[in-house]
């Protein structure tokens, strides 16, 4: 997961609930992966969610922009078989039609056009593949928002600066949640892109947040 060390363990129990929520909650959620399903996991990063996905089965490829992240992803061994390549969400060394799950955490507000990458996803799933987006989220409640961005703005630096001796560690965080169409947004561009059953799920008041859609 691509969200810094100070993060990670808050990130990952997010992910855990999310995983919940998308493999095991139902409510119209997309069906787990099954044994020997082809998975991406984009934006990568160490492989959190492309090691989850391996554990269930499916066939799975990690695709992140940073050789250093990758780097990190294959020293983690006693894990489940990943394979892991360098490569470009926007424009993925994948054929048509060959994927049946493409899944991205704590990364897509990073790519530089979110639209672009949507499509390009799109074209890689087979039909009545999954798209699974976990996220920071934009609050609807406005107060709420405020109060959020403003701990993004002022206080999660500190931490950076505390833990990680550089406060720009995180505070990318705001900057690119600023640009992000948030989950709104991007349930609206999956569909007009012509996914079917888009949606998007809330987490902590819309903090975090989850979509999914079926191509």
């Amino acid at each position: 997961v691509a969200a810094g060390p100070l993060l990670s363990s808050f990130s990952f129990s997010l992910l855990r609930l999310a995983l919940l929520r998308l493999f095991l909650g139902g409510g119209g959620a997309p069906p787990a992966p099954r044994p020997g399903e082809v998975a991406l996991d984009l934006c990568c990063g160490t492989g959190d969610v492309a090691f989850a996905l391996a554990a269930r089965g499916a066939v799975v490829t990690g695709i992140d922009f940073s050789p250093a992240m990758l780097a990190e992803a294959r020293r983690r061994t006693g894990r489940p078989p990943v394979t892991f390549v360098q490569g470009d969400a926007m424009a993925l060394p994948v054929a048509d039609a060959s994927v049946d799950v493409v899944t991205v955490a704590y990364g897509l507000r990073n790519v530089a056009d979110v639209g672009r990458a949507l499509a390009e996803w799109r074209r890689v799933l087979r039909p009545g593949g999954r798209v699974v987006v976990l996220e920071f989220g934009k609050p609807p409640h406005l107060a709420w928002r405020w109060l959020y961005f403003q701990y993004l703005r002022w206080v999660v630096p500190v931490f950076g600066r505390l833990f990680c001796g550089d406060a720009d560690t995180h505070g990318y965080i705001l900057e690119s949640l600023v640009r992000y169409p948030g989950q709104r947004g991007i349930d609206e561009r999956l569909r007009a892109l012509g996914f079917r059953e888009a949606r998007g799920v809330d987490l902590m008041g819309g903090a975090m947040s989850l979509n999914v859609a079926i191509r």
